[in-house]
């Protein structure tokens, strides 16, 4: 693939090359030509994809644990066979069916067969998946008629639109005889000592070092995996990737994990690549959540006013450094089956949102300001956190004092969606290629308290809900659509919550690594065609 091109963006100067003593420590690896050495700025406490269906968990799981499809950029619907060669829907919604690969094999030897997909579906996806849990939420059986074919049953109508955009994301498959009988699937060792079906097989982790993958030889795919090893180097400050990119000791960085300060400078640099392709199926959104149990924050003029004192091109320019797009409501640009750019826009415009806000009954005080709150923004990402000190001093100029609350992950997600201690939070929502997966969750309304990323903020809409649930029943591919699209203007309309802009992510890597960035989630794909020049 072509790296991006630099000539149209505005990017701030580059970090300057990091001294010896910050490179990455010797991990005991002789280097070879077929031993793909990347960065990894985390380690999840759930290693398996099938229970937490995260890009944290993807990103090193997928190599390891395959689902029934993969998103695609040529193949039909958007999609390439894994474990599956065939699926179909039926007309009343009622049924799935799975044709699925034969010659399989678990990295254990066993053969892979039809009783792990209906294992998996059943015990794994449905109850315990934090996305699952909403696909399959109507799923009663899983028929298995032959070793090669599966069959799901639904007790209500279920879109077959959603089932087939949300495979990539909630159809890992696990195998069924390493976890029939465990008393609690969730808390397994086996979660964090993987056997899959992938291209390859988990061999070691080193908490605060490395996981280290090894080629499968008995893969399904003729003539792969390309390489021999993966190693996953732990490697949580990002300030140090572009520096272990520079001196070689990393081949490849995913996820930003290079600033996007330092893109421009690297970029320049012999013999290194910048992608921006490779995430298209993964758009992040920079969105503000609202707490609309408080008075102010229930008043939809207020939210209009905020809406209004958002520089939305410059967020872009400046935080994103022009890596993003300006968002115009709750699904992004690049989701074109379902997205809507007729609805109710809110440009940057501060005499307007003093206006709305003096109409809505707060008018300044002595000293100016109408009122305060509290601004929580989430710590997961460098932009989340800048934008969080953007918006506080947005908010002053239309006179509302708000007092930033920095929090860890743990903390910031027991605030916002447990305790609901927050006025405004800054959210990096994910659109994951399907409305219903991971977006109406953020707007309707009976969410149990304690689940990441919904609505957490007391907004209780019913025409809203209930097109959300007519959405979720409604066969017909072409008007659920369109119940999608009259979504996204309800919700502009009303602003339960803020959106911001949509950004996907850089990787940047060795032009020595080879397929790089070929399909829209390759960085939590199987690699199973990446390959290193010797």
């Amino acid at each position: 693939m072509n790296p991006i091109s630099h000539s149209r963006r505005t990017l701030l100067k580059g970090s300057a090359l990091l001294l010896a003593s910050t490179a990455l420590p010797p991990f005991g690896f002789a280097q070879s030509g077929s031993r793909l050495v990347v960065a990894a700025d985390s380690e999840p406490r759930n290693l398996n994809p099938a229970i937490v269906a995260s890009n944290g968990v993807f990103f090193i799981a997928s190599k390891v644990i395959e689902p029934l499809a993969e998103a695609s950029f040529d193949g039909k619907d958007g999609l390439a066979p894994r474990l599956a060669t065939a699926w179909e829907g039926s007309d009343d919604g009622l049924a799935a069916t799975f044709r699925l690969r034969e010659d399989v094999k678990w990295h254990d030897g066993k053969p892979f067969t039809s009783a792990d997909v209906a294992f998996s579906a059943l015990q794994v996806w449905k109850p315990l998946q934090n996305l699952g849990r909403l696909v399959f939420a109507n799923l009663e059986a899983v028929e298995t008629p032959d070793e090669h074919t599966a069959v799901f049953r639904f007790a209500k109508p279920t879109p077959f639109q959603l089932i087939r955009n949300a495979l990539p994301v909630v159809s890992s498959v696990v195998a069924k005889h390493i976890f029939e009988g465990v008393a609690d699937i969730a808390s397994s060792d086996a979660n964090n000592k993987l056997v899959g079906t992938g291209p390859f097989r988990f061999a070691e982790h080193r908490p605060g070092e490395y996981y280290r993958l090894e080629r499968n030889p008995d893969y399904w795919g003729e003539g792969e995996p390309k390489l021999d090893e993966i190693i996953f180097r732990v490697l949580p400050d990002r300030a140090a990737a572009a520096g272990a990119l520079e001196a070689g000791e990393i081949q490849l960085a995913a996820f930003s994990q290079v600033p996007l300060t330092d893109l421009n400078r690297i970029s320049k640099v012999p013999g290194i690549e910048v992608y921006s392709k490779g995430y298209e199926a993964l758009t992040y959104q920079l969105a503000v959540e609202i707490n609309h149990r408080r008075a102010e924050m229930a008043n939809v003029k207020v939210r209009q006013a905020i809406a209004h004192a958002i520089d939305r091109d410059f967020v872009v320019r400046t935080i994103f450094l022009g890596y993003a797009e300006t968002a115009t409501g709750i699904v992004p640009k690049n989701a074109p089956e379902f997205y809507n750019g007729d609805v109710p826009l809110y440009p940057f415009d501060v005499e307007k949102a003093n206006a709305l806000l003096d109409e809505a009954g707060y008018p300044r005080k002595d000293g100016g300001n109408r009122f305060s709150l509290r601004l929580l923004p989430a710590p997961y990402f460098t932009e989340t956190r800048q934008f969080g000190d953007y918006l506080r001093q947005a908010l002053a100029a239309i006179g509302i004092d708000a007092a930033i609350v920095n929090n860890d992950s743990a903390a910031h997600q027991k605030a916002v969606y447990t305790d609901h201690d927050f006025d405004l939070a800054v959210a990096p929502t994910v659109f994951r290629g399907d409305p219903a997966i991971s977006t109406t969750i953020l707007v309707r309304s009976g969410t149990p308290a304690g689940v990441p990323f919904s609505n957490q903020g007391g907004y209780e809409n019913k025409e809203i809900d209930a097109l959300i649930d007519k959405a979720g029943e409604t066969v017909d591919t072409a008007e659920r659509t369109e119940l999608y699209k009259r979504l996204q203007v309800l919700v502009a309309e009303d602003l339960p919550i803020i959106n911001v802009a949509d950004w996907g992510f850089i990787t940047v890597a060795s032009s020595k690594v080879k397929n790089v960035s070929n399909n829209p989630r390759w960085a939590v794909s199987n690699w199973a065609d990446t390959e290193l020049e010797a």
